[in-house]
């Protein structure tokens, strides 16, 4: 079972690319570290103040990987500096 979310998030503290990086580095790290999935930039690698993420989980069990997405959502969401705006979650 491989569960693929898809993120987009709006940051509105930063004022540059930097801070972009510094913020997305935290996110990225604390979601590996805490889930154990992959997490990658995907698209708006110029823009400051825009961001979409990809996070895998491939599991056995759909329930779990569903748990794990959305326990890494809330996390996302606990980040003052961001935003989540558009999220979409595919089963593959």
């Amino acid at each position: 079972m491989i569960l693929y979310a898809e993120v987009e998030c709006m940051l509105y503290e930063g004022n540059s690319l930097k801070a972009k990086r510094s913020v997305l580095k935290r996110v990225i790290n604390k979601l590996r570290q805490s889930f154990n999935v992959s997490v990658t930039e995907l698209e708006f690698h110029d823009l400051w103040q825009r961001t979409k993420l990809g996070i895998v989980i491939i599991s056995t069990d759909y329930v779990h990987a569903e748990k794990v997405i959305q326990q890494a959502l809330h996390t996302i969401d606990s980040f003052s500096e961001l935003e989540r705006t558009i999220t979409s979650i595919e089963r593959l």
